[in-house]
């Protein structure tokens, strides 16, 4: 009988410690929760801020842009009416060189000085008065040239800056898509890895036409469709991250082999055509958006193995998923 008390009192002292672990682990868990609630939280801010500089600077870009584009017309203005005013001065001066000329020979022969009139005089002197005031309006013009050429190599160079700045903010919006389209091919090789004929090739992810549909059909076989829910759930749990003003498409790319077909479909283009078109309607059932998807068919104008076997073949008949930028 004592010994039987003895394991009972045992048995009930090891409960205080079997509390403090699960507080202990309760206590990991909310800690983890706050510092991802915390991270997503900055991260989203970062996000904002850049975009907001991004709009800035393409605004400013604009701005700079009109009013090159004005000062290009303000010099292209002067420049005509320096020209037209170099042609004046031009006559100008050749008329004061007839007078002149006539003048001197008039000088030189006594009948000719008794025949140089008042009138011819004073149309001398209007020319001379005319020949000054275009010096003057060509040196004015010379000098609002010059502001002008400044002020357009000025705003070029604002111009080259912010298409640098942009230039640069925009490969920061694509490698932030690498960086999810890294962990979109990461999740659905984890969910599909034993999964035969499904594979990554470069940046897409490529099922063999096998694996999703019956031989010469466009209708998803139910293995088939097993598949495009799983990479549909796949995708929307990595694009609820993705911020929106990444432009981000997931292309879905429909390939035949190069054999002749003996089915529905007059074609080979019509086939890849449709079955990549079967694909988006299921994943657009799946929740994913319209605009976020495309549907291409290349028909067998794009293999990834050139040989006439039918192994070939069977390599060449697929369906590629590529997450891109539209």
């Amino acid at each position: 009988m004592a010994r039987r008390r003895r394991k009972l009192h045992a048995g009930l002292d090891a409960w205080p410690g079997y509390v403090d672990a699960l507080s202990t682990l309760l206590m990991v868990v909310v800690f983890v929760l706050l510092v991802f609630v915390m991270g997503q939280t900055l991260l989203s801010a970062a996000l904002n801020r850049r975009e907001h500089v991004l709009e800035k600077l393409q605004g400013q870009a604009a701005e700079l842009s009109r009013q090159l584009d004005t000062e290009h017309a303000r010099n292209r203005a002067l420049s005509d009416s320096v020209s037209g005013l170099q042609s004046q001065h031009q006559q100008d001066v050749a008329a004061l060189s007839a007078h002149t000329a006539a003048e001197e020979e008039a000088r030189n022969t006594a009948d000719a000085a008794a025949a140089l009139t008042v009138a011819d005089r004073l149309r001398m002197t209007q020319l001379n008065d005319q020949l000054t005031d275009l010096n003057a309006q060509l040196a004015a013009l010379g000098q609002a040239l010059t502001v002008s050429q400044k002020t357009a190599q000025s705003q070029s160079e604002k111009i080259t800056d912010l298409s640098s700045k942009l230039n640069a903010a925009l490969v920061n919006k694509v490698n932030e898509l690498s960086r999810y389209r890294s962990e979109f091919f990461g999740r659905l090789r984890d969910s599909l890895h034993d999964q035969k004929g499904v594979h990554i090739v470069g940046d897409r992810f490529v099922f063999q036409s096998e694996v999703l549909f019956p031989v010469g059909s466009a209708e998803l076989s139910p293995e088939g469709q097993k598949e495009i829910v799983t990479l549909a759930h796949t995708l929307k749990t990595v694009t609820a991250h993705i911020p929106n003003d990444i432009p981000w498409l997931l292309r879905v790319d429909g390939h035949a082999d190069r054999q002749p077909i003996h089915t529905a479909f007059p074609s080979n283009w019509e086939l890849s055509s449709a079955r990549a078109i079967t694909v988006v309607k299921l994943l657009v059932a799946e929740g994913i958006s319209p605009r976020r998807l495309a549907a291409t068919g290349f028909a067998d104008y794009q293999p990834l193995d050139s040989q006439n076997t039918p192994e070939a073949y069977a390599r060449n008949r697929r369906i590629e998923f590529r997450l891109t930028d539209r």
